[in-house]
């Protein structure tokens, strides 16, 4: 498996310039709504503070977790809360 495969939010599919949808699991192929956020960082790349996320659904969580502590990636998983943006309506 490919890390680069399993697409999700901010996959190279995305069109930047549109609006941004709902928050969905990393797992290829899951289109679930995320629940928790898996927090990472690849030690060869990465200054020890930095923090990389993938969002997983309920489902998945324990998966992609797996995945990355068995590449010694994995430093926290912690429940995602979606943050409404603030609406543009005049008033």
């Amino acid at each position: 498996m490919n890390i680069l495969n399993l697409g999700g939010v901010g996959s190279p599919q995305q069109d930047s310039r549109s609006t941004p949808g709902p928050a969905l699991c990393a797992r290829k192929g899951c289109r679930a709504g995320a629940t928790w956020q898996l927090l990472w960082n690849n030690p060869r790349i990465h200054t020890p503070e930095r923090r990389k996320v993938w969002l997983a659904c309920e489902e998945h969580r324990e998966w992609l977790e797996e995945y990355l502590k068995t590449r010694a990636l994995w430093k926290e998983t912690q429940p995602f809360k979606v943050v409404e943006a603030p609406s543009n309506e005049a008033g």
